[in-house]
């Protein structure tokens, strides 16, 4: 309970300074009401640790280690726990780490290749916990207060700021059309719940990025991902382990943006990219006859493809060389060791 207390003192104090020192002009506004603390209190109080082992030979592990620690936060009467996906990424075995240091084993509910989250559900009861309830990013305006939270060993509360709403691409074949980030960072952000002042949930952690503001001069901060985009999937994912936009073509491509165009960094070994002989450096210029000049349009055009084993038809600059080169693409999930129980 202290680390609630300790927080909305800080929002007290942050509502009134964040936005000079971020450099938003906001209106003034009044310290959190006892019904915000008691709001507050309350959204905390469902704030979990996630411990995870991944599966032996998971690819995974390769990029995010076998051992993997964040948080997570119960959103359902059962249990049921929200948390970002790569997190429990080909899992092995998964353990909840309560306020009070008990460690219960779960298992995974859905892994959500479109949207990035996960579920879990521990196989005991969670004692004293109810389920947060679900916002939305709708309204909410660069400047508002926020908290952050943490669950286990380094369980702690956060006061940040939203500094912008935009689309996200992602480097692995990932694209969210709005994500929220704020700012000043928080290091321990994988599956942290965002909450409003009103203790509605309002994202799940997943990334420590350069530049939240999306603006000069940028500014260091945190990516989260909506639980708007959970509302219309949570139904399909508990019953199916993911959602139907999850079934989309994969290439296994690392890639940026570099002056107007997507450039190949990384490709993933035994994927389809790699069966289609693409390698580092090379610049994708189209897919079908859609040319492509930045990762949204690369992502969204290959994601129009209604199969994901579709053959994908690409133009390819390879040094001085334009080639035209196919490549069978696949469904993302049938290359991953998939947990036991989605």
């Amino acid at each position: 309970m202290h680390r609630i207390i300790k927080a909305c003192l800080h929002l007290a104090l942050a509502i009134c300074l964040m936005p000079a020192q971020i450099g938003f002009t906001a209106p003034a506004a009044r310290p959190p009401s006892q019904a915000a603390l008691e709001a507050l209190s309350r959204a905390n109080a469902a704030v979990v640790g996630i411990e995870v082992t991944s599966a032996e030979g998971a690819r995974s592990a390769e990029t995010l280690g076998r051992h993997r620690s964040g948080s997570g936060v119960v959103i359902g009467p059962d249990g049921l726990i929200l948390t970002i996906g790569y997190l429990m990424l080909e899992a092995d075995s998964i353990q909840i780490v309560t306020q009070d240091k008990r460690k219960i084993p779960a298992r995974p509910v859905a892994y959500d290749l479109a949207t990035g989250f996960g579920l879990v559900k521990p196989l005991l009861p969670l004692r004293g916990m109810s389920p947060v309830p679900l916002g939305s990013h709708t309204g909410l305006e660069n400047g508002e207060t926020l908290m952050a939270a943490m669950g286990g060993d380094d369980a702690d509360v956060a006061v940040t700021q939203l500094v912008s709403k935009r689309p996200f691409s992602g480097y692995w074949e990932y694209h969210l059309d709005a994500a929220l980030f704020t700012s000043p960072p928080i290091t321990n952000h994988s599956g942290a719940p965002l909450f409003n002042q009103r203790g509605e949930l309002l994202g799940i952690g997943s990334l420590l990025v350069a530049d939240a503001s999306g603006k000069t001069p940028s500014v260091a901060g945190n990516m989260f991902v909506p639980v708007d985009l959970l509302k219309p999937i949570l139904a399909d994912m508990q019953a199916s382990g993911m959602s139907r936009q999850s079934r989309r073509p994969w290439l296994g491509l690392t890639s940026r943006e570099q002056s107007g165009r997507v450039q190949v960094v990384r490709v993933t070994r035994d994927s389809p990219a790699h069966a289609g002989g693409l390698a580092p450096g090379d610049v994708i210029l189209a897919i079908g006859d859609t040319r492509v000049s930045n990762l949204e349009e690369f992502y969204k055009s290959l994601w129009a493809y209604p199969n994901p084993d579709a053959e994908i038809k690409l133009t390819v600059q390879q040094g001085t060389d334009i080639r035209n080169v196919t490549v069978k693409a696949v469904d993302r999930m049938t290359t991953m060791t998939k947990p036991a129980g989605i």
